[in-house]
C-alpha cells in the first residue's frame, strides 16, 4: 500500500484503487517536460505505463465481469421472486381442490362489481353430499367436488364469477344479467348437473338446490349473499333439486 493510500485510510476516506497507475502517470509527466531525460529514461517510464496499463485492463475486465454476473444472478433472482408472488396470490384466492375462487376471493370479486353495477347472485348446494361422503369415501366426494365444478363452468363460462365458498357450497355472480335471465341460467346449471356423469361408484344421478338473489348496485356480499341462501333453504325445504328466488317473506318465515 502506497504512503498515498495509506493516508486515505487514516483520514478515513476509501482507498484511491488507482493510486500506484497515479503515481507511474505523475512520473511519466515529470520525463516528458524535463528537457535533459535521456533515452534509457523514457523509455524505462514507458516501460512502467505499459505495465499498470495493462494491469488495470486485466482489473477492469474482471470488474465487468463480476458485474455482468451480479446483474444476471439478480435478474435470475427477480424472476423467481415474481413466480414465488404469482404462486402466492394464486393460492390465496383460489381454491385448492378445484381452482375456481375461494371464499376470501368471491367476496372481494362481490364487493368489487357491487360497487359500479348490479348483479344476481346464486347459491348452489349439493344435495345430500354427506350421504355421498360416508357411502363412498371423501376421494370420491371431491370427484363430486370436481363434477360440479365442471358444470359450473361450462355453462358460465366468461359471463359470470364461479367460486366455491364451503366444502359443497358454490356462488355464481352474474353481473348486470336480469333475474328472470339468471332463473334461466340457474335452470341449465341444475339440469347439467343432474344430467351429469360422476363416474362409477356414483351411479345415480347427483342433484343440486338454488338460490338467488337480485341485487342492485350498492349492495354489500353479506346481503346478497344472506338473501341467495335464504332463497337455498326455501328450495331445499320445498324437496331439492330446486331454483328459488329470494323473496322478502323468506326472511320472516326465517
Amino acid at each position: 500500500m502506497t504512503s498515498s493510500a495509506s493516508s486515505n485510510l487514516s483520514a478515513g476516506n476509501p482507498p484511491d484503487l488507482f493510486e500506484s497507475e497515479m503515481q507511474v502517470l505523475r512520473k511519466a509527466r515529470e520525463i516528458h517536460d524535463a528537457s535533459d531525460a535521456g533515452e534509457q529514461i523514457y523509455r524505462q517510464a514507458l516501460g512502467e505505463l505499459i505495465g499498470h496499463f495493462e494491469r488495470m485492463m486485466r482489473q477492469t475486465r474482471r470488474m465487468i465481469g463480476h458485474s455482468d454476473r451480479a446483474e444476471r444472478e439478480m435478474h435470475e433472482l427477480n424472476i423467481q421472486l415474481q413466480t414465488l408472488t404469482q404462486k402466492l396470490e394464486y393460492h390465496a384466492s383460489h381454491d385448492a381442490l378445484t381452482g375456481i375462487f375461494n371464499r376470501r376471493a368471491v367476496i372481494e370479486q362481490t364487493n368489487k362489481v357491487f360497487s359500479l353495477e348490479s348483479a344476481v347472485m346464486i347459491v348452489l348446494d349439493i344435495d345430500h353430499f354427506k350421504r355421498i361422503n360416508d357411502e363412498f369415501g371423501h376421494p370420491v366426494g371431491d370427484r363430486v367436488i370436481l363434477g360440479v365444478t365442471e358444470c359450473l363452468r361450462g355453462t358460465i363460462g366468461e359471463t359470470g364469477i364461479v367460486g366455491r365458498v364451503g366444502g359443497e357450497e358454490f356462488t355464481v355472480l352474474l353481473p348486470r344479467v336480469p333475474a328472470e335471465d339468471a332463473l334461466g341460467i340457474a335452470q341449465t346449471l341444475r339440469t347439467a348437473i343432474t344430467g351429469h356423469a360422476f363416474g362409477a361408484p356414483v351411479e345415480r344421478p347427483v342433484t343440486a338446490s338454488f338460490g338467488l338473489s337480485a341485487n342492485p348496485r350498492g349492495t354489500d356480499f353479506d346481503t346478497a349473499y344472506n338473501q341467495a341462501d335464504a332463497a337455498l333453504y326455501a328450495a331445499k325445504r320445498a324437496g331439492r333439486n330446486r331454483v328459488e328466488i329470494f323473496d322478502p317473506r323468506l326472511q320472516t318465515l326465517a
